[in-house]
């Protein structure tokens, strides 16, 4: 299959550069769940894949917090409680797979102009960081939202939730099933953009094994929006890309859209496959 790598080994230091937001990113406390167990979901926030903090449940920062089960979906709004840490302590009560999708309000930003082309050119938003650079503009205020996945599987991998579309502002869909996959083989995603695929997009793909080591690669959408990526090693895969334009908004200069999408790839359902054994419990 033809890639469209963009660049492999992105030097991890260059994303930190600016003083901009950070990637937020959900996981559950173990991603293959049995029956009647409980799942305790976490948000993250940090870059390169790396916790820097957990956040609690912010009932005024969320728009929208879904699980879907085959045909049935559950509101968790109604059931999480506000400052919550995990998000969650649900029963699953449905076998297969599970999707939860996660949408912030609009935050702002506040950065100077040389932290936000930096920011940019960590994106690899070039043009616009140059655009950013030439101007005479000290501070640059953004505007921007976050679009929050994880998937993960209750006995048995049955079901297509991986691929459900939330019709999300700006969405990351997995058009493959990573339960079926084996060491070597190739997996799809699709961005899509108000609806439409997004060509050109950046996204980002950072695996991290059981040794806690991350493992970057950065490509680019084609003209459907598509990117292709290989199955290299076990471990929890993040998908994540970043969109940002101009805007007339009197409240903003520039407004961003995140998506992140993570989701597991393992060679068996055994442990270690626990939130901790990752690498993102406390001693990390």
């Amino acid at each position: 299959m033809k890639r469209n790598l963009l660049f492999i080994l992105l030097p991890l230091a260059i994303i930190g550069m600016a003083a901009t937001p950070h990637d937020f990113f959900l996981l559950p406390e173990n991603f293959f769940l049995h029956k009647g167990s409980k799942l305790n979901l976490h948000l993250l926030s940090g870059d390169t894949f790396t916790k820097q903090q957990e956040i609690s449940y912010q009932p005024k920062n969320t728009l929208k917090f879904m699980l879907f089960e085959g045909s049935k979906k559950t509101d968790l709004t109604k059931v999480a409680k506000d400052s919550a840490m995990p998000l969650v302590d649900y029963a699953m009560v449905n076998t297969g797979q599970a999707l939860i999708d996660m949408t912030r309000i609009v935050e702002t930003d506040d950065a100077s102009r040389d932290n936000f082309a930096d920011f940019l050119t960590a994106q690899s938003l070039d043009k616009l960081a140059e655009k950013v650079k030439n101007s005479n503009q000290f501070r640059i205020r953004q505007k921007y939202t976050r679009y929050i996945k994880t998937l993960f599987a209750v006995d048995n991998h049955d079901g297509n939730a991986y691929e459900k579309e939330m019709n999300d502002d700006y969405e990351i869909i997995l058009k493959d099933n990573p339960y079926k996959k084996k060491y070597g083989d190739d997996m799809s995603a699709l961005v899509k953009f108000h609806g439409k695929p997004a060509a050109g997009a950046i996204v980002s793909l950072y695996i991290k094994s059981i040794s806690g080591n991350v493992y970057p690669q950065n490509f680019i959408t084609d003209k459907n929006g598509a990117v292709n990526f290989t199955m290299t090693r076990e471990g929890i895969y993040l998908l994540r890309s970043v969109r940002a334009e101009p805007t007339k908004a009197k409240d903003a200069d520039y407004e961003s859209w995140w998506a992140s999408y993570t989701f597991p790839f393992s060679s068996t359902d055994e442990v270690p496959n626990t939130y901790k054994e990752f690498g993102f419990g406390n001693k990390h």
